[in-house]
């Protein structure tokens, strides 16, 4: 077996029934501080007993010694922003440690975005929302803040309805029967699925994977220790997390899942959609 790294969570659990895949649920540290202390962990699961050969892969964020940004893509969230804008900034590379997708179109989201001091689309009440704090920490909450938060919010960024409550999957996932989570063609089928949570410790949890259903992607998130989690975008070439490692002034980064269908430099350079980028504090 695997040697945990040092100050890893718990691992996570094997597939049930199942003989474990070598390095299944075992963390890794993917990011470090100055001082060698592991700001991203990452592992991956499986968690669809009746498809084992899927897999989510799991990043854990430890933010007492990172920070959260939301940067606009050139067509979304929806306000203007020039391609050299709509990247990792140069200021921020040598302190980056993760960046990972936004949620759906706004056109698709069923909630608003704010970024830059305004309402780029005006905030829904009940809406899931990644919420930054002026420290630029995250939070996952359902919004209740009105058209346009307050003081102490640097961003908001809102995609349908939560998927994980209380530590539970929300009741109705697998039916979606009001279209709550969009449509039925897209909440139903098997397919890129990415989401974000936070645990009962504060870290932030970024699950992400191929042939997974809405329901499957909660239940990878409540596994990993969710207990307030939405869905961010799904489908082929929308679903990134990557981590990266500085050595001796020289930045390397590394995809989540192997499989992840874009390139190690998303983000790095101009990208269409909004995304979220994680320094060291």
């Amino acid at each position: 077996a695997t040697a945990p790294a040092a100050g890893a969570p718990q691992p996570l659990a094997p597939l049930s029934g199942a003989s474990p895949l070598p390095g299944e649920g075992a963390w890794t540290a993917a990011a470090t501080t100055a001082t060698g202390r592991p700001a991203v962990f990452t592992t991956f699961q499986r968690p669809d007993p009746a498809h084992p050969a899927v897999i989510a892969g799991v990043a854990r964020i430890d933010q007492t010694v990172t920070q959260a940004q939301m940067i606009a893509g050139t067509r979304q969230p929806g306000i203007s922003v020039a391609a050299d804008r709509a990247q990792v900034p140069a200021q921020l590379r040598s302190v980056l440690v993760a960046t990972f997708n936004s949620g759906f179109k706004m056109k698709d989201a069923r909630g608003g975005a704010f970024l830059d001091g305004r309402a780029v689309v005006p905030l829904r009440d009940g809406a899931a929302s990644l919420v930054i704090d002026s420290a630029g920490r995250v939070d996952i909450v359902a919004w209740n803040g009105g058209s346009t938060p307050g003081p102490g919010v640097i961003a908001v960024r809102q995609n349908l309805d939560l998927i994980v409550t209380g530590g539970q999957p929300v009741a109705g996932l697998d039916s979606n029967a009001n279209g709550t989570w969009g449509s039925t063609n897209n909440q139903l089928q098997y397919t890129w699925r990415s989401g974000v949570g936070v645990d009962a410790g504060g870290d932030l949890v970024y699950v992400g994977g191929g042939n997974l259903t809405l329901a499957t992607l909660a239940d990878a998130m409540t596994s990993a220790g969710v207990v307030r989690g939405m869905e961010l975008d799904i489908h082929n070439q929308m679903v990134d997390m990557l981590t990266y490692q500085h050595q001796g002034g020289v930045m390397s980064s590394t995809k989540l899942l192997p499989d992840m269908p874009r390139g190690t430099d998303r983000y790095l350079v101009p990208d269409q959609r909004d995304f979220f980028a994680i320094t060291m504090r």
